[in-house]
C-alpha cells in the first residue's frame, strides 16, 4: 500500500511542496483501496496515511519514538529490531522498517542537511537532528545487521540543578559545593561510561559560569545548551570526500585559546587535545570544563596520561603528572547504575604530586545501602567529611560555603 502511495506520488505532484501533499493523503489512500479491491478491509488507512506523513515530514517508523517524551535515546539495529530507552532501561519497540534502504533513505534525511554523507568510501558519520539531538550511524559491510542509527534525543528544555537534585543525581548541599566550584574558576573534569549522563552534568555545571564571562564550547556535534548571553560555539568537521580538510577537537582548542576566552567548554575530550587542554588550564584559562569516558577518577587520570602520549609528544611520564596535578582541580565521577538511575558517585579533589604519584581526596562519595524489591538501588551521596585543600580560594572568591557541607548529618533513622 505505501509502495504505491509513493508511485502515485511521484507520478502525479511534480511539487515539493510537503504540507499540499500531505493534505490529500487520505483522499490519495481512498483511491487507492477503491482501484485495488484485494485491499479492503485489509488496510488500516490511518495507520498508513499516518507512516506516510512521519515519511514525508519526520524520519520514518522512529518518528513516533523522538516524539515520546519519555523516550531518552533510540537504538535502530537493522530493519527489524528497534530498542528504546526508557528511564535508563533499554525496551525492545514494535518499530520496523521496510527493509535495509528504507533504513538508509532516514540515514539521508538526516546527514544530508548539516553537509555530511554516508557511503561505502565513508560508512560511518556523527551527525545531530535539527533540535540538537546528537546521531551516529554505521552501514555495511561494517555493521553486519544492516543499517544502524543510535540518536541521543536532546531535551527541549535543559535539566537544571534542581532536577538534578530530584533525581538523585547529587544533593542539595553537593549542588551548593559544585556551584562555588565554578564561580571560583576551578577546572573541572567531568569522568564517566557511556550514556552516563556526563554531557548533562556538564550542561548543568556551565549554567553556574557567570553572566559577564565570555565562553568557547567546543563538541564533535554540538549538544550543550548555555543560557548566558556570551557563548561562541565551536564545532569540529569530518574529512571530504578526498580525505582532506578536517577540523579536530584539537586544532579547535588551540584556535579557542586565540579568541579571548575566560571559560572553555570541552564536550568530550578523547585524544591527543588532552595536552592541550592541559596546558591552557596551566597558562591562566582558569575554570575550564570538560568531559572524558573512565570508570574512576584514578582511571581518568590515567587516561588522561595516555591521551597525552597519543599527542606523540616525548615527555616523561613525571612531566605529564605534573601537567595533570597542576592543571586539574576536580574530577566528578558519574554513573549509570544498574537499576538505569544515573548518580554523581565521587567527586574527587586532585591535592598535587607526592614523589610520582597523583594525590587524590574523595570529598563527596556515593555509599550503597542495598537493593529494595523493585530492584531500585538504596543508597546515598555523603561527604568525607574532609574539607578540601582549595577551601581557601573559594573563601577568596567571596563564596561562603557552610562547614555542614563536608560533614555527614547523623542517621537518626
Amino acid at each position: 500500500m505505501k509502495s504505491q502511495l509513493h508511485k502515485k506520488i511521484i507520478t502525479e505532484y511534480k511539487t515539493s511542496d510537503i504540507d499540499e501533499i500531505v493534505s490529500k493523503l487520505n483522499d490519495m489512500v481512498t483511491e487507492i483501496i477503491e482501484d485495488e479491491k484485494s485491499l479492503r478491509g485489509n488496510i488500516d488507512s490511518k495507520k498508513v496515511v499516518s507512516e506516510m506523513i512521519n515519511d514525508l515530514t519526520g524520519f520514518g517508523p522512529i518518528n513516533p519514538l523522538l516524539n515520546d517524551p519519555e523516550v531518552s535515546e533510540v537504538m535502530v539495529n537493522g530493519p527489524n529490531q528497534v530498542f528504546a530507552e526508557r528511564k535508563g532501561k533499554l525496551q525492545l519497540t514494535d518499530v520496523t522498517f521496510r527493509d535495509n534502504d528504507h533504513v538508509l533513505q532516514v540515514i539521508e534525511k538526516i546527514v544530508a542537511p548539516i553537509g555530511r554523507r554516508i557511503d561505502e568510501s565513508s560508512p560511518m558519520v556523527d551527525a545531530r537532528l535539527p533540535d540538537g539531538s546528537r546521531v551516529n550511524a554505521i552501514i555495511p559491510p561494517l555493521a553486519l545487521n544492516g543499517p544502524t542509527i543510535t540518536i541521543r534525543k536532546f531535551a527541549e528544555d535543559p535539566f537544571k540543578v534542581s532536577d538534578l537534585v530530584g533525581f538523585g543525581t547529587l544533593t542539595a548541599e553537593m549542588a551548593i559545593f559544585l556551584d562555588a566550584c565554578v564561580k571560583s574558576s576551578l577546572n573541572i573534569f567531568v569522568s564517566g561510561g557511556t550514556g552516563s549522563g556526563k554531557t548533562t552534568t556538564l550542561n548543568v555545571l556551565s549554567s553556574f559560569i557567570p553572566e559577564d564571562e565570555r565562553i568557547v564550547t567546543i563538541e564533535d556535534a554540538a549538544e550543550l545548551q548555555l543560557g548566558q548571553e556570551h557563548v561562541i560555539s565551536l564545532e569540529t568537521r569530518p574529512p571530504n570526500i578526498e580525505g582532506k580538510g578536517a577540523i579536530t577537537i584539537r586544532d579547535l582548542v588551540r584556535n579557542s585559546l586565540r579568541m579571548r576566552p575566560d571559560r572553555i567548554v570541552i564536550g568530550e575530550v578523547r585524544g591527543a587535545e588532552a595536552l592541550d587542554m592541559l596546558q591552557a588550564m596551566n597558562t591562566g584559562h582558569d575554570g575550564s570544563l570538560a568531559t572524558g569516558h573512565s570508570n574512576s577518577p584514578r582511571d581518568m587520570i590515567s587516561r588522561l596520561e595516555t591521551m597525552v602520549l597519543l599527542g606523540g609528544v616525548d615527555l616523561p611520564v613525571r612531566a605529564i603528572r605534573e601537567q595533570i596535578a597542576g592543571a586539574i582541580d576536580l574530577i566528578i565521577q558519574q554513573s549509570r547504575l544498574k537499576d538505569g538511575s544515573r548518580k554523581i558517585t565521587n567527586i574527587t579533589e586532585v591535592q598535587g604530586l607526592e614523589g610520582d604519584v597523583i594525590v587524590l581526596q574523595d570529598i563527596f562519595v556515593f555509599q550503597q545501602r542495598g537493593v529494595d524489591s523493585k530492584g531500585k538501588i538504596i543508597g546515598k551521596l555523603v561527604p568525607t567529611g574532609v574539607r578540601p585543600k582549595f577551601y581557601s580560594r573559594l573563601e577568596n572568591s567571596g563564596l561562603y560555603i557552610p562547614p555542614n557541607v563536608f560533614i555527614e548529618e547523623e542517621d537518626v533513622s
